[in-house]
């Protein structure tokens, strides 16, 4: 049975959908092997699919492309919740804070963000590569980067500020000098990595929780879309096991931001599916009952030669949890290989 596709309240009252289209790796003149580009995914999306979110960041260099798409569509403006980030290279001073959303403000040409997010708790720096945020760095705190874009918020252009890939102990270090809780923290979270403690930390200080990489990455024995708790479970609901891993995030109160450019995982990732609490205990379990599967899955960000993750280390990420295909493991992962 078809579930509606809910919206969530952020702390500040802003209204964010619950299933949005992650626009990474939609950078200008990709295509996918089917020769589409992120312009032609984000219109049928919107057009066809009935999608009202979308999430794009200053790294992903897309967003002059989200913009032209958002400005030209038959939608209303007001009605699609566009969000965006601050890079990790944008950080090293007010000013170059301020740049940098005048440079997305610019390219998106929408009249205003309906949310900015701090894409990392680490800058990174022009000059030397290192990372920076954290205190006695060479750069400024990732609390003095948020001052900047409590700043910013102040001037109306965006209506909602966040961030993105933060833990609790780095949440909890923003928050003793922040005037303005986030309202968003978005992070990797999937059915192998559901990240519950962050959540329920989250929750209790008002914070919503999005999931990027909500399907997680077809690596070698970490397929999420292999498990068999979903398989069994898509079975049972008539649906595929992508839309029971979304069903599920959202069924836990957390919105997602999966990527696709075929029209047709678009609107399956949008039609979500009603889910039992049983089956949704059963989807939470999954990586408690088998520790192989306790893993993040965006190797993207991840060094495994150093084992950093943009130049931090886990513990200075503040996370458990690293990343079993590169031989990484967090202290939370029982498991050093997943051979």
């Amino acid at each position: 049975m078809a579930a509606p596709v809910p919206h969530f309240t952020l702390n500040n009252g802003q209204k964010i959908p619950s299933v949005g289209l992650g626009c990474w790796l939609g950078q200008p003149g990709a295509v996918d092997t089917n020769g589409r580009n992120v312009k032609q995914a984000l219109k049928d999306a919107i057009e066809e699919a009935g999608y009202r979110h979308v999430d794009t960041a200053a790294l992903y260099q897309d967003e002059a492309e989200v913009g032209e798409v958002v400005r030209t569509s038959s939608v209303p403006r007001e009605e699609i919740f566009v969000t965006t980030k601050l890079g990790n290279s944008s950080r090293e001073s007010a000013e170059a804070v301020q740049a940098a959303f005048d440079d997305s403000f610019k390219k998106l040409g929408l009249g205003y963000i309906d949310a900015w997010l701090m894409h990392w708790p680490q800058g990174v720096s022009s000059k030397t590569g290192k990372a920076f945020g954290l205190e006695g760095q060479d750069g400024p705190t990732f609390g003095e980067t948020w001052a900047d874009m409590e700043k910013i918020y102040e001037s109306g252009k965006v209506k909602t500020i966040g961030v993105s890939n933060f833990s609790i102990q780095n949440l909890e270090t923003l928050l003793k000098t922040a005037k303005v809780v986030p309202a968003i923290n978005q992070v990797e979270g999937h059915p192998f990595h559901p990240d519950d403690a962050l959540a329920d930390y989250c929750k209790a200080k008002g914070i919503h929780i999005t999931y990027y990489s909500p399907l997680g990455q077809p690596l070698k024995r970490t397929d999420v879309l292999k498990d068999e708790v979903l398989a069994e479970i898509a079975k049972q609901t008539s649906s595929t096991s992508s839309q029971v891993a979304l069903s599920w995030a959202v069924a836990k109160g957390r919105s997602v931001v999966p990527k696709s450019s075929r029209i047709e995982r678009i609107k399956q990732n949008i039609s979500l599916v009603e889910l039992s609490s049983e089956q949704v205990s059963r989807i939470d379990r999954i990586h408690k009952e088998d520790p192989k599967k306790y893993t993040r899955l965006n190797i993207a960000a991840a060094n495994g030669d150093d084992k950093t993750v943009f130049g931090l280390t886990l513990e200075q990420l503040g996370w458990d949890c690293g990343f079993l295909p590169l031989g990484f493991p967090g202290k939370g992962n029982t498991i050093t290989s997943i051979d």
